[in-house]
Formats: C-alpha cells, sequence, structure tokens
C-alpha cells in the first residue's frame, strides 16, 4: 500500500516561546557570564574569594579600624605598635592645607569664590541646554583667567616696556589674522602689508632689546629701552594699519566691532592688572594644595589645545617654513621628559624674555606644562585631521572660502569631534602630571600631602597610607569626571552612523 504524506502550510503566525527560565533575570545573566562551563565556574569562585577577601580588609582597614578624630598621633597610635587602620583624624586635621596650601587663612574666601565661579562656568558651558553659550565661554575663557590672577595675587602689577611692546604685537598678530582671512581684504592689500611689515619689525626689535643694553627712555609713564620703544611704536602702527583696512572692508555692514576686540582685551588687561582693588598681596610661594594643581592643570589644558591646533594645522601646512618649524616644535618637545621641561623653564626660560620681562616660578612652570602637553595635543589634532575625507575640503573649496573660513567652519569641528577621546585623554594626563612640579618646589596636591607626612604631631605608621589615598581619590574624581563627560559629549555629537 502507498503511503499518503500530506503537505500542511500554516497561514498563522505562531506565537514566540518564552525564554528559559534559566537564561532571564538575574539569575540568567549570572549563569551565562559566570557559570557557562566548569571552568568558568572554578575560575568565577576563584576570583569572587578573592575580590570579597581584598574588599573585606580595605573595608576593615578604611572603616572598621579606621580613627575618625583627634587632635594628634596618639589617637592613630596602635597600642604594642604595628600598624592600625587609617587614621582619617589626620585628614580632618590638615584637609583646609591640602585644598589652600599655606594660602592665608583671612584671604581663603577669595580661592572659595573663585572654585564656585569656576564650576557655575563649567556646568552653564557643559550642560548643553543651558543657553548663552557664546557669553558664557566668553567669561571661562577670557574674564575668568584675569579674575584669578587679579584675586589670587592681590593684582597692582607693573609692566615693563618690553611687556607692553608684547601684549601689543600678540594684539596686532590676532588683528592680521582676523582682517586678512576676510575674502576681500586678504594679504595683498597695502595696510595689511605696511601692517606686517610694522609686526615684523616689532618682533625683531623685540630680539634686540633682549640682545642689547639700551639706553631707557621714559614714554607714557612707563620705562623703554630703545629698542623696546621702537617694538611697541611698531606695534601700535600695525594695529592701526589693520584696523584701518578692516574697517573699510567691515564697513557696509560687516562685523567691524570684532576686530577691536584683541586691542581692547590688551587694555582690559592692563588695566585691571595694575589697578590696585585694596586686596593683600599674596605672593605664589604660599600657594598649594589642590588649588595650586587645578591652577596648572586648567592653565595647561586651556593653552595647550589651542596650541596644539595650530601645532597641527602649521604641520600640515603646504608652506615649507611653517611646516618645518611646526615639526621642529613638536619633535622637540615630545622628545624631552617633562622633568626636564620643567627644570629648563624654571632656570632658561628667563635666559630668552625680552628685557624687562620676567616670569616666577610657577608661570615658568605653566609655560612648560602648556608647552609639553600642546605637542602632544597636536599630534591628536593632525590624527583628526588626516581623517576627514579630501571630499571636504575639495567642497570647501568650491565654496570659495579662505583657509581660515574653510578650517573654522567645516574641517576642524569634524577633527576635534572624532579625536575627543584622544584629548581627553591627553588633559587626563596632563592633570596627572601636574605632580612633577614639586620637583621643582611647587607644593601641589601630592606634594602638600607628603610634606603633612612630615609633621612630628602626625607621624604614625598609617599617616602615609591614609594621605595617599585621599589624594588619590581626588585624583580619581576629577580625571573619572572628564571621562565620564567626554564620553557623553562623543555619543551627543556622533551623528556618523545615523539613519
Amino acid at each position: 500500500m502507498e503511503e499518503q504524506v500530506f503537505q500542511y502550510v500554516s497561514k498563522e503566525q505562531k506565537a514566540a516561546l518564552p525564554p528559559p527560565e534559566s537564561e532571564v533575570g538575574a539569575f540568567g545573566v549570572v549563569r551565562r557570564n559566570l557559570f557557562a562551563t566548569p571552568l568558568d565556574s572554578v575560575l568565577s569562585i576563584a576570583a569572587g574569594i578573592v575580590v570579597a577577601w581584598a574588599v573585606w580588609h580595605i573595608f576593615q582597614w578604611a572603616v572598621v579600624d579606621a580613627v575618625f578624630t583627634g587632635s594628634g598621633r596618639e589617637a592613630c597610635l596602635v597600642e604594642g605598635g604595628g600598624h592600625g587602620g587609617a587614621c582619617w583624624a589626620f585628614i580632618g586635621a590638615k584637609f583646609e592645607q591640602f585644598i589652600f596650601g599655606t594660602y592665608p587663612i583671612d584671604q581663603r574666601w577669595r580661592v572659595l569664590i573663585l572654585m564656585a565661579a569656576l564650576v557655575v562656568l563649567v556646568a552653564g558651558l557643559a550642560i548643553p541646554k543651558v543657553p548663552y553659550k557664546r557669553l558664557n565661554a566668553v567669561l571661562l575663557f577670557g574674564v575668568f583667567p584675569v579674575v584669578t590672577l587679579v584675586l589670587l595675587t592681590g593684582g597692582r602689577f607693573s609692566f615693563s616696556g618690553g611687556g607692553m611692546a608684547v601684549l601689543f604685537l600678540i594684539a596686532a598678530g590676532v588683528t592680521i589674522a582676523d582682517v586678512s582671512s576676510e575674502p576681500q581684504v586678504g594679504t595683498h592689500s597695502m595696510p595689511v602689508k605696511i601692517a606686517i611689515g610694522a609686526a615684523i619689525l616689532s618682533l625683531i626689535a623685540l630680539v634686540v632689546a633682549r640682545l642689547v643694553d639700551a639706553r631707557t627712555v621714559v614714554f607714557l609713564d612707563f620705562r623703554f629701552s630703545w629698542p623696546s620703544l621702537i617694538s611697541f611704536l611698531a606695534s601700535l602702527a600695525a594695529l592701526g594699519a589693520v584696523l584701518y583696512a578692516g574697517f573699510m572692508a567691515r564697513r557696509d555692514g560687516g562685523n567691524v566691532l570684532r576686530m577691536f576686540f584683541p586691542a581692547a582685551a590688551v587694555v582690559l588687561f592692563l588695566f585691571l592688572m595694575s589697578t590696585n582693588f585694596g586686596l593683600t598681596y599674596v605672593p605664589t610661594h604660599l600657594w598649594g594644595g589642590l588649588m595650586l594643581t587645578l591652577v596648572v592643570a586648567l592653565s595647561g589644558i586651556g593653552a595647550s589645545l589651542p596650541l596644539g591646533v595650530l601645532l597641527a594645522l602649521g604641520r600640515r601646512s603646504q608652506m615649507p617654513a611653517v611646516k618645518l618649524l611646526s615639526v621642529i616644535f613638536i619633535e622637540f618637545w615630545r622628545g624631552v621628559p617633562l622633568i626636564t621641561v620643567l627644570f629648563m623653564a624654571n632656570f632658561m626660560l628667563p635666559l630668552f624674555m625680552p628685557e624687562g620681562v620676567t616670569f616666577n616660578q610657577l608661570l615658568r612652570a605653566c609655560v612648560g606644562v602648556a608647552l609639553f602637553s600642546a605637542a602632544y595635543m597636536a599630534e591628536v589634532i593632525r590624527g583628526g585631521l588626516q581623517a576627514i575625507p579630501k571630499g571636504q575640503y575639495e567642497g570647501a573649496d568650491a565654496m570659495a572660502l579662505t583657509y581660515w573660513q574653510k578650517m573654522r567652519m567645516i574641517i576642524l569641528p569634524q577633527a576635534l569631534k572624532l579625536v575627543i577621546p584622544g584629548i581627553v585623554n591627553t588633559f587626563i594626563g596632563l592633570f596627572k602630571d601636574t605632580s612633577l612640579v614639586y620637583i621643582i618646589g611647587l607644593a601641589d596636591l601630592l606634594g602638600t600631602v607628603r610634606r603633612g607626612f612630615n609633621d612630628p604631631a602626625w607621624i604614625t605608621p598609617s599617616t602615609p597610607a591614609t594621605g595617599l589615598i585621599f589624594a588619590a581619590l581626588l585624583y580619581w574624581v576629577f580625571c573619572f569626571s572628564m571621562s565620564r563627560y567626554s564620553i557623553y559629549t562623543e555619543r551627543r555629537l556622533d551623528t556618523g552612523h545615523k539613519n
């Protein structure tokens, strides 16, 4: 008898079967990730025992056997000798010193005001929904550093003729770069050529002022040497010529006020720094602790990013001289340890400054850290520039944009977005490397903690470990916060793979 086979095709979709109970919930996750095989089970149990042992001993040292109150080393000593628990009483007694260093107690309100202002400005710039981003950026990167310097030191700075010439030469250079980026101006107009020539003359005069011991003269209540006076007047001439060129180009609706900003910023800076606000002078050798760490780290971060961008653009430039100078700068600073850089900045940098321009030890350290970090930042940003497709450059050229317009509006935003992890990684490394300034005599957070170990009133076996754990936690909080915010920013700006 022939077997008959009937085919059956269902016209209704069958409901999906529920997953096995052993694969869902917390039990399923643990089973799938930790106990999937006998070997995984053995390794998980062994690792769990080690972790539990470590966690219990850390908890016992930090909490159970710890000393939280006390006024001296006797509170943290163990009867019969040996190591006891954590001496948190030492942290409580030295906490203000770890934060402010030896900054005068009656003047620490200045530091607290600046820390509160920093938190508000950074939060306003970091939170996307907060309005007035441009104003916030101007306050954070333009006004806040000057106010910080005045409040922390007390102000009333005196400027030499060489310092005045340097400031106005910088203002002239920034204004020339801004005005010459206009398509209708460029670098071929006669006023811009005059401005560039005057700026070069000013720079040459500054070099001569450093090399030649010339007679000094008084001009506008400032003391100049003859070369520095020539440099100052040439800087003013460069500013006047380039402002005239910019005014003629933008008088028909362009942003005229923007080109006056560098010169106005220099004048305002000189006014704020030289005005007597009635504040007590606090020398920088009294600064220390977390305050000094933040000063060095934030100044290095704020200066290294724009310098790194300029160096990266210079290394990819088609002009041989600019490219060669950028390569030499980057390779030199990358090939020297930071400790050597700090020693060079502390002892050799004053030899290259114009006549009458002097920097104290802290400022020299900040300059060295910024230049060192800028070299690494330049290579990170260069990687982002190389990752931009060639079509983006060609599209910008097809729109008849100038070089700086192309970089500012099209290339750099994409390049910086691609290298956010590398940029933040450089920032984190810079923040941790600030502890090296202790070698040249600056008491940063870690240096202040280490100095506290030598206090006879708190010498115990557990004091060093407690102090180092406290410093490590503070470093971790700042570095972890930067890391998490960079991840958030990277996800928020990730538009390359969205449908």
